[in-house]
């Protein structure tokens, strides 16, 4: 049993306005691609901008127990994956990151041979690995699963995967993921269909183009990959994190607080900019890679969580405290995961007034909330009690930093910069 006693909290005292610039970090489901797909290259990689978070070291664990030497450096990370053995993933950790399973594309199109077991992660619903499966039998994997463990293989006398066509029942990351990976060293071309189109895609599909991949149209529905034999050393920046970025963004607004966010890709946070300025806030473009927000009356507005390029199922817990503070009466409907509501009742103990009614969230903005003990229930859940922690009155203290540290790298030293009032017990 986990001794509640011992595990740390964080304590905010609530009604501060912040000001400053908040420093974002690397975007942690881009590193923690980059990091698989770096098993494609039998020569040395460099990964810079990688963040210091939780969830990184856990894909380092992974590699390392695969072989891989890694050698990190701040937020540098050498990677040489020469001597690797695909069969070696661990099931302690893999079950409980799922980011760990989409080395199976890496590693199968590398060896032809790879023995993984089924992922985990965040318990915010069902996330199957059906369409990965389906996507590497249709480039002649043999796989088999048993005992919750992935073994997947290709026959023939060079062991290469072959390109396919494959259409995707769901625009899915981790399946976009996991087959762009398999198909660069594929014989042949691979086009995915419905694919994802996500940034961590484009970055991805821009970490091995660098490396010697043929790849063309990611970002669009439809990625063209032509299967090269070898890839090469690399050196490459992991793009800046926009779940963390918008994070910061709700911050300002919801403590009423002019701040700058830097660095960041404008582009990537257009759904959320588009709610922000519909909630009564401005957010203006101060250089390329530089926003600042400026708070306004707060009003409802509604919020639909979509595949990227729509609103972010990632920023939905966040805006959610923000519009329970927002004058009148709006709808979060959360398309993406089932079971991402759960934060509904501990923002309800702050003094939300939100219903539930299936996939649906009616917020009814109330003028303040109170601080409250509150428990993280996943990592963006997390994120959205901090925020709301800031803007309540009196003492919130948030349990479950396990989440937090998974996503957030020094989020409270951050907000401390802004002139918050929060610290770790």
């Amino acid at each position: 049993m986990v001794n509640e006693q011992a595990q740390p909290v964080l304590e905010i005292w609530g009604g501060n306005s912040l000001k400053g610039e908040v420093t974002i970090s690397g975007a942690k489901n881009s590193a923690l691609v980059l990091m698989a797909g770096s098993l494609l290259c039998p020569e040395d990689c460099r990964l810079r901008n990688v963040p210091d978070l939780v969830d990184i070291n856990k894909m380092s664990q992974i590699l390392t127990a695969l072989g891989v030497k890694l050698t990190k450096n701040g937020h540098t990370l050498d990677i040489d994956a020469r001597d690797i053995n695909p069969t070696k993933a661990p099931y302690d950790i893999v079950s409980k990151l799922r980011a760990s399973f989409f080395a199976i594309g890496a590693l199968l199109a590398r060896f032809g041979n790879v023995r993984i077991p089924l992922p985990g992660g965040c318990a915010i619903g069902a996330r199957p690995v059906d369409l990965h499966v389906r996507g590497l039998q249709a480039m002649g994997a043999q796989v088999i699963i048993e005992s919750g463990i992935v073994h997947a293989n290709v026959t023939g006398s060079d062991r290469r995967l072959q390109g396919a066509n494959i259409y995707l029942d769901y625009p899915s990351v981790g399946a976009t993921e996991t087959l762009l990976m398999a198909a660069t060293l594929a014989k042949g071309e691979t086009v995915i269909e419905n694919a994802a189109q996500e940034p961590e895609i484009v970055d991805l599909a821009n970490f091995c183009i660098a490396m010697g991949a043929k790849i063309s149209g990611a970002g669009t529905n439809k990625i063209i990959i032509s299967g090269v034999e070898r890839l090469h050393s690399v050196d490459y920046r992991v793009i800046p994190d926009r779940i963390e970025a918008g994070t910061f963004l709700v911050a300002g607004a919801i403590t009423q607080s002019e701040i700058s966010i830097f660095p960041v890709i404008p582009e990537h946070l257009i759904p959320v900019i588009a709610k922000l300025k519909a909630i009564g806030c401005q957010v203006i473009a101060e250089d390329s890679d530089r926003l600042r927000l400026i708070p306004g009356a707060l009003k409802a507005t509604d919020i639909e969580t979509l595949p990227y390029p729509g609103f972010p199922t990632d920023m939905q817990a966040q805006f959610m405290a923000l519009l329970s503070v927002s004058e009148g009466y709006s709808v979060i409907s959360e398309t993406v995961f089932e079971n991402r509501l759960r934060h509904v009742a501990e923002l309800q103990r702050m003094g939300a007034d939100i219903r539930l009614k299936g996939h649906h969230a009616m917020i009814n903005g109330v003028p303040f909330l109170s601080g409250a003990p509150v428990m993280a229930t996943d990592l963006r859940a997390s994120a959205a009690l901090v925020l709301a922690g800031l803007a309540a009155q009196g003492k919130t203290i948030v349990r479950g930093l396990h989440h937090l540290d998974r996503g957030y790298e020094n989020i409270e030293s951050k907000l401390v910069k802004l002139g918050a009032n929060i610290k770790r017990v």
